[in-house]
């Protein structure tokens, strides 16, 4: 098995596009119930179109993992401190994919000077936070179609 974190370049958008619906649609259920207007509103800048200008997005740092050569995960970081992607391919899931690309978006922030990061995380990915280090830091988001928790953590060059 061979992980490989690279920044994301507009040849790789159909892949990611696939990777980040697949994600949301088939690991994050706890979230979004499987109701059909969550998904739509949670996908809708997922296409390839929304994915091709999530990637151009000079404020945006967007990185890719590969699993043995196949695009597994996507995650991004923006110029204000926060992680504002992280998803993985269904099937790569618990192989270290999601790990590995989190600690490469926990170092970037600290490149772009941040010694705390900040992220929304899903019920689904809670634990996997929790897990890395991630602290809850207030309340469930409310009034949206999937309301996520904010966590913050404090940035070492170790992770």
């Amino acid at each position: 098995m061979n992980i490989n974190i690279r920044r994301a370049i507009l040849a790789d958008v159909p892949a990611m596009s696939r990777v980040l619906i697949d994600s949301i649609t088939e690991l994050c259920v706890t979230d979004h119930r499987d109701d059909e207007k969550a998904l739509a509103a949670w996908t809708a800048n997922k296409s390839e179109a929304g994915v091709a200008k999530t990637v151009a997005n000079p404020d945006l740092r967007v990185f890719v993992a590969e699993l043995d050569g196949e695009i597994a995960a996507v995650g991004a970081v923006d110029t204000s401190g926060k992680i504002g992607l992280n998803y993985v391919a269904p099937t790569a899931r618990f192989r270290g994919v999601s790990k590995a690309l989190l600690h490469r978006l926990e170092q970037e922030l600290l490149a772009l000077g941040f010694e705390e990061g900040h992220l929304e995380a899903t019920e689904t990915a809670r634990r996997f936070y929790r897990s890395a280090g991630w602290l809850e830091n207030g309340p469930q988001a409310t009034s949206r179609t999937v309301n996520g928790y904010p966590m913050r953590k404090l940035l070492t060059a170790s992770g």
